[in-house]
């Protein structure tokens, strides 16, 4: 099982979010430093992490580490 870190930025088109592809951070601390970094130029950010059996191609649900402004339902709960 390995954790695998990530940051996902949404940008405000009209009413609706569309969501950046997300991006691998290679630690917890380096997630949330990106996120803060993007948070002013998005209308919202998580960073998150995740556990994955990449022998059985399964994901644990996400972990939040960090979100600022504003996500699509679901996202970051």
């Amino acid at each position: 099982m390995a954790t695998l870190y990530y940051v996902q930025g949404f940008r405000q088109k009209g009413r609706k979010l569309e969501p950046d592809q997300p991006q691998q951070s290679k630690s917890a601390e380096a997630a949330i430093a990106s996120a803060e970094r993007i948070a002013p130029m998005r209308a919202g950010v998580w960073a998150y992490s995740a556990d994955v059996d990449v022998e059985a191609d399964t994901y644990d649900e996400p972990k939040v580490l960090f979100k600022a402004g504003i996500l699509p339902e679901g996202v970051a709960d």
